[in-house]
């Protein structure tokens, strides 16, 4: 026996990433699976058609033909909701949805009867590690800020001896230490700059140091649940911020990368804060998609806030098209592997990683916080 997954071309402006990449489609194919690939769906990210046709990956030019029969389809981005409404009844669905976002998607996910496995919900547990692909690609995106940041700089990273003197190292702050956050600190020390961490759980500490960079303690302890960090009280907040004003004034280039499940992103730096910068200094706000950490941040534009230069990517694991789809494609076999057998796709709703990742399922969302945001009724059990 054998599955039908189709994989759809990403339809978002910004979105160059693709779900599956040739050489993991091979590995799938062994899994009992038929692919077939929305045709141009990988050139974005340089995988071209050729390339998924040496793999044994068919192209299908309409997207109704493509998922009208498809046992499961494979998307980056939310898939409209005409495309869902293609898609047959029992079907599965692997892509990242952000359902609190979403919710005429999820309730055309949960009418359609399609089984939905939202990628933003894989567990963050030691065993879903290599599913995980909010941090396969926050690392990537972490990656690519501090690069993204020197070239809107007037300086240089590094510090450098010339026949007329030398020029001072660059001071970078990252403010949010989780895998992004690390990956920032541990590019720009690369590149030479003198690097500052901070974050509200004091844990990061060890961890900012171990990629050369300084721990800048406020003395405010805010671990929260599933390894994301709580929202701070009003008192708290002022503590953080008069600690922080004087990193704050001191940095050439800011990376903020500050998230709470489900919400807007909380506030790291403020309009006063900001006027007290340097001139030609940059922020990095990796926050942008979702109301930013920095007060003036505008999602997808590059502004000037008094001295600083304050950049909004909205979506930095597409600069990396490529290495993001071979991380994501990987996150999605990962997953597979657990629900596909010979050719027959029998998910195991009592495992705790297919039910944390459920969305929807057999007409109902499954999800109690989605739930209870889109119906206002606690979910069912999938």
């Amino acid at each position: 026996m054998t599955v039908k997954i189709a994989i759809l071309k990403e339809t978002q402006p910004d979105e160059r990433r693709v779900a599956m990449i040739p050489a993991v489609a091979q590995r799938i194919a062994k899994l009992g699976a038929n692919l077939v690939l929305e045709q141009g769906a990988g050139s974005a990210a340089t995988y071209t058609d050729d390339a998924y046709t040496k793999a044994q990956v068919t192209q299908e030019p309409d997207i109704g033909k493509l998922v009208a029969d498809a046992d499961i389809v494979l998307a980056v981005q939310p898939p409209s909701v005409d495309t869902v409404k293609k898609m047959k009844p029992g079907a599965l669905l692997v892509s990242f949805i952000y359902a609190q976002t979403q919710p005429e998607l999820v309730k055309a996910l949960r009418d359609g009867k399609i089984t939905t496995f939202a990628m933003e919900l894989i567990p963050r547990i030691s065993r879903a590690q290599a599913m995980d692909a909010l941090s396969s690609q926050a690392a990537l995106a972490g990656y690519y800020a501090p690069l993204l940041g020197s070239v809107h700089m007037q300086k240089i990273l590094p510090m450098m001896t010339t026949a007329v003197g030398s020029l001072r190292a660059a001071r970078v702050l990252v403010m949010g230490l989780g895998v992004a956050g690390l990956q920032a600190l541990a590019t720009a020390h690369r590149l030479g700059a003198v690097c500052e961490g901070y974050d509200v759980r004091p844990e990061t500490k060890e961890e900012a140091e171990s990629v050369g960079a300084k721990f800048v303690d406020t003395g405010v302890d805010a671990r929260g649940a599933g390894g994301y960090a709580r929202e701070l009280t009003d008192e708290e907040k002022a503590k953080v911020r008069a600690a922080l004003s004087q990193h704050i004034a001191q940095a050439d280039l800011i990376i903020t990368t500050a998230a709470v499940p489900g919400r807007k992103a909380p506030r790291l730096i403020d309009a006063e804060q900001l006027a007290g910068m340097k001139e030609g200094s940059v922020v990095v706000d990796m926050g942008a998609p979702n109301g930013g950490n920095c007060e003036g941040t505008k999602a997808g534009e590059i502004t000037k806030v008094g001295p600083v230069v304050l950049v909004g990517p909205t979506n930095l694991p597409s600069s990396l098209a490529a290495q993001a789809s071979e991380l994501y494609a990987k996150n999605i076999y990962n997953l597979l592997e657990q629900v596909l057998h010979d050719g027959v796709l029998k998910p195991d709703f009592t495992d705790e990683v297919i039910t944390g990742t459920t969305l929807t399922h057999d007409g109902k969302i499954t999800n109690a916080a989605i739930q209870k945001v889109i119906e206002g009724t606690p979910a069912e059990k999938a």
